[in-house]
């Protein structure tokens, strides 16, 4: 096909340039400094400021932070620091607050010096600047030299001049602000979010005391962690049956960079490794990261061959291998950290490798000397881990995927759909012969597949990869993504870009959709980062009223039809599984793009969705008893 040329017109000109003044350009363009508008993005708006009360307790100023969520849904963080300025700025001609709070790449963290911090966490200077711009109102307090000040913003504009409010024997700064509705998809704080990056933060700053208060809920907390990071590790593996009784901990100073490193093995399968720049949690690692792994790697090698751990004929342990069972943190602090995007996931400082490297191969090294029991139960786990490796190497070879034209490769009781374009695809994981038969008759074949697995797959949280790749329907489910699994895994062979939970709405339904998130969350992450599993919604009930039908998703649906159509001559169907459907109704209700629900699933914090399934489905069951206490007041359409 031949484009044709378009006529171009000269009116392109100066006056089609736009100038975006003050803090235009945020509310413009919210992702480029947020990330996004949606949960995360709002979170990330209480992060800015939180940061900013922690980088006052780097540097010594501070020791207590309070944070609140209110009934109106706005959000405060005051911090007992030293206080934001509030003189004249020489160059802005404004008060120094107003400046911080209006313009974007102003704050104490710059100049050859590094301000008023040599460590920070938020250098790019534009953090309460943005969240003062995406907020229906901020209000800012500070407690500086002797005297309360206060001042009114409304979408990052000042209301009134700075009001002084009387003397003072405290100090500090205190911001509460109200997300713009207009801006976000939701501007519902979470508490769990929250309360899991302020505990966080307690741990990386020993002696801070963090409280938090959700006066929605009534909720309260208060953290402190004398032990630091050693605290936070022994917090990591609570629910996990440990084979070294103490962390191994160490620290060190050079160049003006510190490092903090905690190690504690267990007898999962499973890794967990976070690393911390200025507090900054990098979820995308970094030199940091890279540095610790190779030393952790090489080291642990090197003493196990010194040691005759390992046979002469033994390959070397992997870093995989190194790592099963593995809960670390590695923490640094540097005066100038090289972050990638104002989201800071992951540290780009090239000299932090090395040094970090050093640092730990030594520290490592010497441990292992010094306590060589543990040092052979480290090791033994790697070689365990070897072992484990080479026989799941074996046994997938049974899941790869083969030439897209060997159809006979693909699992026999999937009936896929006749579309070849992964982006058009979809396939539906169901429970059971009878709701893949209604599945496979409700189905458009042009591009829906169905996949009926056999029973409760096994809980993948209590096996290595071996042992996993053993059962013949997640075998199914590997060949019948495409994506392979493990080492194999390629998300860009994935022959699906929806995969749908469609499982019955009872407690078995509700177990096995666990048990399958919780596969897909150990072997196959990428799947959930990039969206691509989902969750059927069907519905739970059916209300027939002469010769119409209406379906329920919930109890309060249900009531409101109810209402509307008249309860006398209704009659109502608690649908307990699918296949109680025939499939005119499972198309209607469930399958039809163009009336169904469905759930798309993203995981926005993967430590704390590790926590959650190491606890609802790991070994020890008092942390699950627990749990379940906690949260059984949350439960909604409980089968009784």
């Amino acid at each position: 096909m031949i484009l044709e040329k378009q006529q171009v017109t000269p009116n392109y000109t100066a006056d089609q340039i736009q100038v975006l003044e003050g803090l235009e350009a945020v509310r413009l363009r919210p992702g480029m400094y947020i990330g996004n508008t949606d949960l995360y993005g709002l979170h990330h708006l209480f992060v800015e400021v939180v940061d900013n009360a922690i980088d006052e307790a780097m540097a010594g100023y501070c020791d207590h932070i309070e944070v609140v969520i209110y009934e109106d849904g706005s959000l405060s963080v005051k911090d007992n620091g030293s206080g934001i300025p509030v003189e004249i700025h020489s160059k802005t001609k404004i008060s120094t607050l107003e400046t911080v709070l209006t313009m974007l790449h102003a704050g104490g963290k710059f100049g050859q010096e590094g301000g008023h911090y040599k460590v920070s966490g938020g250098l790019h200077g534009v953090g309460v600047s943005v969240v003062n711009a995406l907020s229906e109102w901020l209000e800012a307090h500070v407690w500086y030299n002797g005297h309360h000040y206060s001042q009114m913003y409304a979408r990052g504009v000042a209301q009134q001049p700075l009001q002084e409010l009387g003397r003072t024997k405290e100090h500090g700064t205190m911001i509460r602000f109200k997300p713009d509705a207009a801006i976000f998809d939701t501007v519902d704080f979470q508490a769990e979010m929250i309360v899991y990056r302020l505990r966080e933060l307690a741990f990386l700053n020993k002696g801070t005391t963090i409280t938090f208060a959700d006066h929605r809920s009534r909720r309260e907390h208060r953290f402190l962690y004398k032990g630091g990071i050693v605290s936070y590790v022994d917090y990591l593996n609570r629910n996990k049956s440990v084979i070294v009784k103490n962390p191994i901990y160490f620290s060190a100073a050079k160049d003006d960079i510190e490092v903090e490193a905690a190690i504690q093995y267990n007898d999962s399968y499973t890794e967990t490794t976070l690393s911390f720049a200025n507090n900054i949690n990098t979820h995308e690692g970094g030199t940091h990261l890279i540095g610790f792994r190779s030393a952790l790697t090489r080291t642990v090698n090197d003493y196990a061959r010194r040691r005759g751990l390992l046979k002469p004929t033994d390959e070397n342990l992997t870093g995989d291998d190194v790592r099963e069972g593995c809960t670390a943190l590695i923490s640094v602090r540097i005066p100038d950290p090289q972050f990638e995007g104002q989201t800071k996931t992951k540290l780009g400082n090239g000299e932090v490798k090395g040094l970090v490297e050093s640092i730990v191969a030594e520290e490592l090294a010497d441990y292992l000397e010094q306590n060589p029991a543990d040092a052979k139960r480290i090791v033994d786990k790697g070689v365990q881990a070897a072992r484990a490796r080479q026989a799941a190497r074996k046994a997938r070879e049974l899941t790869r995927r083969k030439n897209a034209l060997e159809i006979s490769s693909l699992p026999g009781k999937l009936a896929d759909c006749s579309l070849t374009d992964p982006e058009l695809c979809e396939i539906f994981i169901v429970e059971g012969d009878s709701a893949g038969g209604t599945a496979k008759q409700s189905r458009d074949r042009r591009f829906q597949a169905i996949l009926p697995l056999r029973g409760k797959i096994l809980n993948v949280e209590k096996a290595r990869l071996d042992k996993i790749l053993s059962n013949n329907e997640i075998r199914s489910m590997v060949t019948a993504f495409g994506t392979g699994i493990g080492e194999d895994f390629d998300i860009s062979k994935a022959r699906y870009h929806k995969i749908v939970l469609m499982t019955d709405a009872d407690v078995d339904g509700a177990h096995i959709r666990t048990l399958l998130l919780t596969f897909f969350y150990r072997y196959m992450t990428p799947l959930l980062e990039q969206g691509y599993v989902y969750i059927a919604l069907p519905p739970l009930y059916q209300v027939r009223k002469g010769k119409e039908s209406y379906y329920a998703f919930d109890d309060q649906e249900l009531e409101e039809i109810l209402d509307r159509v008249g309860r006398s001559g209704a009659t109502i169907q608690r649908y307990k599984g699918l296949g109680e459907m025939n499939a005119d109704q499972l198309w209607d209700t469930t399958m039809d793009p163009e009336k169904r629900t469905i759930l798309q699933l993203k995981v926005d914090d993967a430590i704390l969705a590790d926590d959650i399934f190491n606890t609802l489905m790991g070994e020890k069951v008092e942390p699950r008893r627990e749990f379940i206490e906690e949260h059984a007041h949350e439960v909604t359409n409980l089968d009784i």
